[in-house]
């Protein structure tokens, strides 16, 4: 089964974005996603954000990783 982890975008340069997820930072690629901005919420698997998803959507998805860990 395949994680993805829901993070916030904090900056974004040259294709490239710093994420928060849970308060861990770190850089990942934008590449696939068009329009993306500091604020937005992304799914990031492997180093790549993969979607852009809601704010409600990353707190439903947090809600179930708490649980299953």
């Amino acid at each position: 089964m395949c994680v993805g982890l829901p993070a916030k975008v904090m900056t974004m340069k040259d294709g490239m974005a710093v994420v928060d997820a849970s308060g861990a930072k770190r850089e990942v690629s934008a590449q696939l996603l068009e329009d993306l901005e500091p604020g937005d919420y992304v799914m990031v698997h492997a180093g790549m954000a993969i979607a852009k998803i809601t704010e409600d959507s990353e707190e439903e998805t947090e809600d179930l990783l708490e649980e299953l860990l």
